[in-house]
């Protein structure tokens, strides 16, 4: 962070030098203005005279811009906001803010390309997998849409005579939606679309290395607002790094929140939540498995662990981590996907032919090679990869390239660190099993439970995979790999990834709040369980 005087300074400065054409073209279709600081709050108002963070490219190492982040004020007037709106939007009748959601989804895809190449351009993720997040956004913005008409209760039969039982879902209050640098948009879209149909009121505090993505979004959001003549602070915006963060989560004006990142930041997260009564929703880390039986076919499983590995540079929270092969395919496998490895070149993100974007950041290419050190330290066989890429034409010599890397360990033990960790790159542990029921033990046997993938042809090993002695992991998936999950079903992972649930299936019914009401429309009031409590007995 900056001195106040330098950034006193750095407020009547423009950027010291001119940004790159890639950059500049993706920045000014969305009317994102790099010359001077960008607000980094949104209440209504666009605000922001708190510390400036910087967004840096990782693809290049340029600054793309700089953003005012939120002052303690000014964040405490954004929540207040935020629970000035919640008393406006859960009156507004539930289809009808199913139409907001209508048209939040037409003007975030009249964006997708522009949007798509931001992610691509601030995060680091290549072109398709940029586009693709913000239709995930569109999609379940669709999807909210149709379930702003079915957020239904039901009917429970009394044993009492002339009473019926409702449980009602009414909208909570504030939600809060702490999103994680991987996906900027999407995480987000979850979130505000459920939210939002839901009645509530949503306050976005993004990774503090993605700012000009939720600004992008929240202009387009808040566009819409306005034109229904409806409070910006519906869908708020503070940016910010830890302080932020921590005023957030622990404001009494936050009935849940929402958080995604690492386990340890989770932990912290969902003790200060529950330590004041409110609701969390924690979606942590992933450390996935992928199995392949003898009879699966290698042409679907081995594209399919390579996407899940090296997909966005193995920095999705369902990337591939570890890979167990069963001991009669072991070779075929490998040599194939080491082919592909090798095919792979790194590449700018916006170029529709690259497959191989950077890492996010410095730290996370530290993070990299200490995890290939421990891999070598420990004696494992590096098979491909484990180092970072050298000498790459300008600008990409400026960004932060790793090679994808397979490692084989001398054995599985998963309760070595380097089974049980997991390392956010594009890193692949591979351990050979010869009965299913042992690759079964290994999967469900480090802390995370995020997502899973058999890949076989035979249908006892299915029902054995996906039954009560089988995966233990939020997503349990056959013939299809660890990541890429479609919006219609709930979306998380059970044990240290946090039990959360976003997106579809029934993952809006945390975003209410619940009632069971009794209603007596006899001439009587008898107890339950025939009690009698009366002197006249």
């Amino acid at each position: 962070m900056f001195t106040r005087r330098a950034l006193t300074t750095l407020r009547r400065a423009p950027l010291s030098r001119g940004l790159s054409s890639r950059a500049t073209g993706v920045l000014s279709a969305l009317d994102l203005r790099s010359e001077r600081e960008l607000s980094g709050v949104y209440d209504g108002e666009w605000s922001g005279s708190g510390e400036v963070l910087e967004s840096v490219c990782p693809t290049t190492g340029e600054v793309l811009a700089r953003v005012n982040t939120a002052t303690p004020a000014e964040l405490e007037r954004a929540l207040e906001r935020s629970r000035e709106a919640y008393q406006v939007i859960r009156d507004v009748p539930a289809p009808k803010r199913g139409e907001i959601l209508r048209q939040i989804r037409e003007a975030l895809a009249a964006k997708r390309e522009a949007l798509g190449a931001l992610v691509s351009l601030e995060m680091g993720k290549i072109r398709t997998e940029g586009v693709g997040e913000v239709q995930e956004f569109v999609d379940i913005a669709d999807y909210a849409v149709g379930l702003s008409r079915m957020m239904n209760g039901r009917v429970v039969a009394s044993e009492r005579p002339g009473h019926s039982i409702l449980e009602v879902p009414n909208p909570l209050g504030v939600v809060a939606v702490l999103s994680a640098f991987n996906f900027p948009v999407a995480v987000y879209g979850w979130n505000l679309a459920l939210s939002l149909a839901a009645g509530n009121a949503t306050l976005w505090k993004p990774a503090p290395t993605t700012p000009l993505c939720s600004i992008a979004v929240t202009k387009i959001v808040s566009g819409v607002l306005e034109r229904n003549g409806l409070p910006g602070a519906v869908a708020g915006l503070v940016t910010g790094g830890k302080e932020v963060g921590a005023g957030v989560v622990e404001s009494k004006h936050v009935d849940l929140v929402s958080f995604t990142g690492s386990e340890a930041v989770g932990r912290q997260v969902g003790q200060a939540v529950q330590s004041r009564f409110g609701k969390v929703l924690l979606e942590l880390g992933g450390n996935n498995a992928a199995v392949v039986m003898p009879d699966a076919d290698l042409d679907l499983a081995v594209p399919s662990v390579f996407f899940g590995a090296v997909g966005t540079a193995g920095q999705r929270c369902t990337s591939t981590r570890r890979l167990y092969l069963h001991s009669g395919i072991v070779q075929a496998f490998l040599s194939r996907l080491e082919s592909l490895y090798q095919s792979v070149r790194p590449g700018d993100p916006l170029d529709t032919r690259t497959l191989l974007g950077p890492l996010h950041t410095r730290q996370a290419a530290d993070v990299y090679h200490a995890a290939v050190e421990r891999l070598l330290n420990s004696g494992a066989e590096i098979l491909t990869g484990g180092a970072a890429y050298r000498d790459l034409p300008a600008p990409l010599d400026g960004g932060n390239f790793v090679m994808p890397t397979i490692a084989i360990p001398q054995e599985v033990d998963v309760t070595d660190p380097l089974w049980s960790t997991e390392t956010f790159a594009p890193i692949l542990s591979v351990g050979v099993f010869d009965k299913l029921e042992q690759a079964i033990e290994w999967n469900n046997g480090v802390p995370q439970g995020l997502s899973s993938s058999l890949w076989t042809r035979d249908i006892r090993n299915v029902g054995k995979w996906i039954g009560p002695a089988g995966s233990d992991a939020g997503i349990v998936n056959v013939n299809v790999g660890t990541s890429g999950a479609e919006i219609g079903a709930a979306f998380g992972g059970n044990k240290s990834t946090g039990w959360g649930r976003e997106s579809g299936g029934d993952a809006w019914k945390q975003y209410v709040r619940w009632s069971a009401c009794t209603l007596n429309f006899s001439d009587a009031a008898p107890l339950a369980q025939g009690v009698q409590f009366s002197n006249t007995a």
